[in-house]
Formats: structure tokens, sequence, C-alpha cells
């Protein structure tokens, strides 16, 4: 496993494309609405990314069709947009996102909800969150990268919710997946040890029921096997000498 360690100027401009990222987070956030398709979002997604001078770095990616993955309520990740998949009040829909700046990635989820959601959805979606900020909690160095995720675990586990064990983080840099690969759940080793300097992409996917997913025919919609709602938080982040720097926050 080779996990780069990247150079002050290397980070610098991940930190660039990480702000541009959460500004397209913010914008995406703030235009959902009951009504819109799954389509819009993307064109608005894309037209965002492309504006602040960026390269959509989903697009066309291992054959994925679009710049952002919008995956309503069952659909975990992934889910393809389209024009005629709309908005109603109550579903929570995932946005996963990133961009190319000068040849360097980020990458972060958010799930909102719709107009007037219940409680049950608002707390899977709050509680996925947390979980992020759980986890980040041990991205300190000299921890060890399974420590991330054994924090993820322990937290949700409390709720009863499912952790998906299909999909997981990733490192990130030049590229939109490098190693390591970072589970949500529990781990029997505690992993390679963390170094400042190392960039990482932590994603908790959360399902409000078991853990269990299937692909659908289009080979990338990835949804909940037992149907409920499903949640994603992430957020690409840097490993220092202290505390973990959060890439794409505003």
């Amino acid at each position: 496993m080779a996990v780069s360690i990247k150079s002050a100027r290397e980070i610098e401009l991940m930190r660039d494309a990480g702000k541009m990222l959460a500004e397209v987070h913010a914008k995406l956030g703030e235009a959902l609405a009951p009504g819109m398709s799954t389509l819009d979002i993307d064109t608005l997604g894309e037209k965002l990314i492309r504006d602040m001078g960026c390269t959509p770095n989903f697009l066309h990616y291992n054959g994925y069709p679009a710049s952002i993955c919008v995956s309503v309520n069952e659909e975990v990740v992934h889910g393809i947009p389209r024009k005629d998949r709309i908005l109603q009040e109550g579903d929570i829909v995932s946005l996963d996102a990133g961009l190319i700046y000068k040849g360097y990635h980020s990458d972060a989820a958010r799930t909102h909800g719709i107009g007037k959601i219940s409680q049950e959805a608002q707390e899977l979606i709050d509680r996925t969150k947390q979980s992020f900020f759980e986890g980040i909690s041990m991205a300190r160095q000299g921890n060890h990268l399974f420590d991330i995720s054994a924090a993820i675990d322990r937290y949700i586990s409390q709720f009863g919710y499912g952790i998906v064990r299909d999909l997981v983080g990733h490192g990130i840099g030049t590229k939109l997946h490098e190693d390591p690969q970072i589970p949500n759940f529990a781990q029997r080793r505690r992993g390679l040890k963390l170094r400042a300097g190392m960039t990482l992409a932590i994603e908790p996917m959360i399902n409000l029921g078991r853990p269990d997913v299937i692909w659908l025919d289009d080979n990338w919609t990835v949804v909940s096997d037992d149907g409920l709602i499903s949640a994603h938080y992430e957020n690409t982040i840097l490993i220092t000498e202290g505390e973990p720097e959060i890439l794409t926050l505003l």
C-alpha cells in the first residue's frame, strides 16, 4: 500500500480545491426545493464547478455519466441524475460531489431534507454527520487508520442503524481514489499509522435499517436492500501534527 504524504505546496492546492467544493455544496444546499429534478441539481452543480475554473471529477469517472451523484431516500450513493426524478416534500437527498483544481481533487457529500421531513429522517441525517466527527476525532498523527473506523462504528451502533460495508472512504490527492481504503466499521486490526501530510476522504454511509445494499441495473445506483432511507456525509481531511484539518468546510 502506497499512501502519499503531501508537500506544503500540494496541501495548499488541496485546501483551495476543498474550499471551492465547500462553496459548491453550500450553494446546492440553498437551491434544493420540492419540484426540482435531480438533473436540475446536476446541471447547477456542474455550472458552479466550471465557473470556478475547475473540472467535475465524477463526470465520466469509470463511465459515470454526471457531475453530481444525487441519491434520493433509499438510494445510498451514486444515484444518476434524471429529468424525471422530481424531489418531493419529505424526501431526503444525498449530494456527493468533487472537483479538480490544478491537478488536485476534493471530495465531499451532504444529505439534505426536502421541505418538512420526519423526525426519524432528521435524526438519521444528524447522526450520520456526527459519526464523521466522531471518526475524525481519532484522525491524529500517531493514531492508526482503523481507529477512525472504530470510532464511527462505536457511535452509530448505539442507534441500531446499518453501517454500509460494501463502500468505504479512501485516500485522495492527484487521484480521486488513492490508498488507503477506510471502512466505516470496526476492524480486527488497527491499520497503518497516520502521518502528517496524509489526505483522506472520510465518508460514513448509514442506513436506517440493515447494512445490506444492492446495485441497480444501471450499474451505478446503490440502494438499501430493505428499501429504507440512507444518509451520507463526507469531507476531505488533512492529517496534521495536531488536530485534523477539514478541507471541504467553509
